[in-house]
């Protein structure tokens, strides 16, 4: 929910379609589109959650509603040893969804995007 970075980088954060909400990733940056906290894994990805946390909200959704999950990181390892703060967010049950390492990512600085995917059963 940044519209001049969405318009910059040409993309949609989340789009409602029916009872389904999708959500682009979601990365540890300011409102000009500055990384925060670089070189902190475990900060990057509560940032990350934090930003998923206000869409969701704001369309109606909560974590619980959350039917996929997907992480791209460029440090699995570190992402291991952090990837326990998960289990503060999903109380309900974890989603489906693909933990993958990449060689880059969109910004210099970025260690983890989270996008995910929420359905509300009326």
């Amino acid at each position: 929910m940044r519209p001049a970075l969405e318009k910059e980088y040409g993309y949609t954060h989340a789009v409602k379609i029916g009872d389904d909400l999708k959500i682009s990733g979601a990365v540890s940056m300011n409102e000009s589109g500055v990384i925060v906290a670089p070189g902190d894994m475990e900060q990057q990805m509560k940032n990350c959650y934090s930003d998923l946390e206000t869409i969701l909200q704001h369309y109606g959704y909560t974590f619980d509603d959350v039917v996929v999950e997907n992480i791209y990181t460029t440090n699995m390892a570190d992402f291991i040893k952090v990837s326990g703060f998960r289990n503060t967010i999903y109380k309900k049950q974890f989603p489906t969804g693909t933990w993958l390492e990449v060689k880059g990512l969109a910004v210099s600085g970025q260690l983890i995007e989270i996008d995910m995917e929420a359905h509300k059963t009326k």
